[in-house]
């Protein structure tokens, strides 16, 4: 009895070591969530492993394919021109857009952005079964992985966007510039979209299948390839919920800053920030109620 006291004394010994070793090494238990500024904190000093597992998954992605990086710029440039030959024929009247092409390319590019970002955000902890069940980390990074490897992608989209409108005849001009902080702060808005689905994605697979639809009826909403100022002129009420659309509001004013014949509406520039930081925080915190349950078998 005795010896087994002293086996069972011994067994506990080395569990508590075990798990002070395991604190000591900064690791955390799978399915716990911690604080949530710790639970930040934490996610910031790992920041190089979102960087590195975008990086890798981004080149991961382009490998296989014999045209490899070019693809990131063929699908926005072949969409703008499938759509731009269809609606060059179908639109007319207030809702055709001046400098229709350049109008409509920019809408393409600005959106793949976004449906990027919400696609695959979708997919970041579902996808990553494997490593979310057997490592304690911040589940956080991975939706913000995700984000950043699209904001890889789209950089050369901006490039390839820059020399179009030149060619198409629309000079550079210094507001052009303004283009990076649109970016960055329709990369937030992105995140927090990102880790809202992904959180849903978990407890609901079937919202995988409901992002293609959103997508398509934001495509619509948001005016790529039409003017909503000039279709809605009649109807005022819609035409402020269209303002309100985040997605619209991005690509409004992306379309100020680069082309001269367009300008966006107040309330775009005041609504577009405004989006990005409520649902960033939004989808933080409502990404981090679930922490605990990211590493539990499905």
């Amino acid at each position: 009895m005795e010896r087994a006291m002293s086996g069972r004394g011994r067994r506990r010994g080395y569990v508590v070591r075990a798990l002070s070793d395991f604190d000591a090494d900064g690791l955390t238990l799978v399915g716990q969530r911690p604080p949530f500024l710790a639970y930040l904190r934490e996610a910031w000093r790992r920041r190089s492993f979102a960087f590195t597992l975008a990086s890798h998954r981004l080149v991961g992605s382009l490998l296989p394919n014999r045209l490899g990086v070019l693809w990131i710029v063929i699908k926005p440039l072949a969409l703008a021109i499938i759509y731009g030959t269809i609606f060059h024929f179908v639109l007319s009247g207030a809702a055709r857009p001046a400098d229709f092409v350049p109008f409509l390319i920019v809408g393409v590019f600005i959106f793949e952005f976004f449906t990027g970002s919400f696609g695959a955000g979708a997919k970041s902890i579902t996808g990553n079964a494997k490593l979310v069940q057997s490592i304690g980390f911040p589940r956080i990074l991975l939706p913000v992985a995700v984000v950043i490897e699209q904001a890889l992608r789209i950089i050369p989209v901006m490039v390839l966007l820059g020399i179009l409108l030149i060619v198409l005849g629309v000079p550079p001009r210094p507001s052009w510039l303004l283009l990076v902080p649109i970016m960055f702060t329709m990369g937030i808005f992105n995140l927090g979209v990102a880790m809202i689905v992904a959180r849903l994605s978990v407890h609901a697979r079937d919202v995988q299948q409901l992002i293609p639809i959103i997508n398509r009826v934001l495509f619509y909403v948001s005016g790529i390839f039409f003017d909503v100022d000039g279709a809605l002129a009649d109807a005022p009420v819609l035409l402020t919920i269209a303002h309100l659309v985040p997605t619209y509001d991005f690509i409004a004013i992306a379309r100020a800053v680069l082309l001269d014949s367009h300008d966006a509406p107040l309330l775009a520039w005041i609504a577009a920030p405004a989006w990005a930081i409520v649902t960033l925080i939004v989808g933080a915190v409502y990404f981090w109620q679930a922490e605990a349950r990211y590493g539990l078998s499905e």
